[in-house]
Parts: C-alpha cells; structure tokens; sequence
C-alpha cells in the first residue's frame, strides 16, 4: 500500500502484541518485533510469518533504541501481571525515551480505559503515569485505551469452571461490563497507525460491546450448546489472590467503563467492532473438550 508504515511492536509474543502484529500484517504493513528471547518458538512463529524479530529488553533503552531506529511508528505496551506495577512504569517510560532517540514518528501507547480517571486501581495508575510521561515527550502519539477483554472468557482461570457449565466473576450478575475482542484492539492500533497526523495528541477508550455476566452465560449457552450458569464470586476470596484485581472489580461495580461504542462504530469504520456474540461464535469452543492437566 501507498501509505504502508514500517512499525515495531512490543508485546508481540503475548495476545494483544500478537492481535497487533496480525493487523498490521494484514493490511501490507512492514513490522518488527522487539523481542527478550528472539530464539524462542514464539519468535520463531513471528519470524515464519514475515516479521522481522530483533533482541531487545523494555528495561535496556540502548537496545529499544536500536531495535527502533529506521521505523515510523511504535506501538508499546507493559505488562503489569508479569513484572508489577513499578516496573511496567519503569519499562513504559524507558521505552518511550528512547522511541525519541531513535527519532520515532508515532508512538501509540496501550494503556487501559479510564487509567486518566484517578480510579484508584494500580495497574490503571502505572499505565497513566507512562501516559503522562508521553505526553511531555514532545514526540507525537496517540493512546488507546481498551476496556476488559472478551477473551478473558476463555483465560486459564475460566476454562474449568466452563467446562462445568458455569461462567463466574466478582460482579452482581446484572452488572454491564464493557468488553473488546482482540483482534478489535489489532484493527483499531492499525488504523492510528494510518491515520498517523490525524489521531496525534489523542487517548481513545475502545470497547466494542457492553452486557452483563448473565447476559454472556446465556450467549456461551448458545455458543457451546449445554448450559451455563452465571455465578457471582465473593470479592473477598479474590482479594485474597489479588488486591489489585479486587480494587478494578469493586470499580467495575461501583463505576465502570465508559467508552462511547457508538462513536466507535461511526469514527472508525475500519475496525469489525464485535459484538460479544461475534466473538463467542467464531471462537474455536473445542478448547473445552480437551483433556485437562
């Protein structure tokens, strides 16, 4: 393509890198990985597909420096289950300095909707400060923000329990909770990166639908064909494993997400934008007749 852009992605072996990666992909675009263990089968995937994987580390600035120099557009993301808050914060800024060295065009930043709304919650808080500390920069970027993921459904912790016929999380059964698929996530970070000049300077909160526990138990129903149940879990047993997760569903009870999915839809046409019953049906549902352990 004419406006095709040359990006480095990080995050690129994980789900939502690897949505991004695919999109850009799909649509001609030249990308490169930035990757801790290039040699490791899941770079090994990328580079069998046509992405160009180069070694370097979010804590090292030389090398994401190295690995950014000659590319128009980055996109960043941390990972605040994996190294912790301080250090997705640490990771995010040291990242986006050397974005600059390298003299990147278009930094697009993953954070997570509403993280700019003081909500309290510590992996909001370490995504915001990054934001911040982006937006100082001087370098033109965009962020987006995406809401709670459809595909956490089928997150390891979900699996067994649907495999039961039940689907459990920490809210009131009628409670909405604004949900985006991934491959969403992908085709929206593509169409910043060729909207370039048009989207800088913006945060965009991205959700593509919104219902509650009891309303996705049915659509699962539909989906896996046997019945599934919606049970409430208590907060306080999942406090006992994550403070941080408790305080973002206490939020999500008292709060919410808020992005405006009709603007979505109309602003950015581009994107499939799928509703949590698109998603459940093009889902491979055979995941739940395989042998555990």
């Amino acid at each position: 393509m004419s406006n095709g852009r040359r990006v480095l992605v990080t995050g690129a072996t994980g789900q939502q890198g690897g949505a991004v990666v695919r999109a850009l992909a799909a649509r001609g675009h030249r990308v490169r990985a930035i990757s801790r263990r290039p040699d490791s089968e899941a770079a090994k995937r990328l580079a069998a597909a046509g992405v160009e994987v180069v070694a370097g580390d979010l804590d090292d600035a030389a090398s994401v420096t190295k690995a950014a120099t000659g590319v128009d557009t980055m996109f960043l993301m941390g990972n605040s289950y994996e190294a912790g808050t301080e250090a997705e914060t640490r990771q995010g800024i040291t990242a986006a300095d050397a974005a600059k060295a390298a003299g990147v065009g278009h930094l697009i930043y993953s954070s997570v909707a509403d993280a700019d709304k003081k909500t309290g919650i510590p992996h909001f808080e370490s995504k915001y400060l990054v934001e911040q500390h982006i937006a100082g920069l001087g370098t033109p970027y965009t962020i987006s923000a995406p809401v709670a993921f459809m595909e956490n459904t089928v997150a390891p912790w979900a699996v067994d329990g649907l495999r039961q016929g039940i689907y459990a999380a920490a809210l009131p059964s009628g409670r909405l909770l604004q949900q985006i698929c991934l491959a969403d996530i992908g085709d929206f970070v593509a169409a910043l990166a060729e909207r370039r000049d048009q989207v800088f300077g913006k945060r965009f909160d991205i959700a593509g639908d919104e219902l509650s526990g009891e309303e996705q138990a049915k659509i699962l129903s539909d989906m896996i064909a046997r019945p599934v149940n919606y049970r409430e879990l208590p907060i306080a047993a999942m406090r006992q494993q994550s403070e941080d997760a408790a305080l973002m569903f206490e939020w999500f009870d008292r709060t919410g997400y808020d992005a405006d999915i009709v603007a979505l839809r109309r602003d950015f046409p581009e994107v499939g934008w799928h509703r949590y019953r698109d998603w459940a049906r093009g889902f491979d549902w055979s995941v739940l007749d395989r042998a555990t352990g």
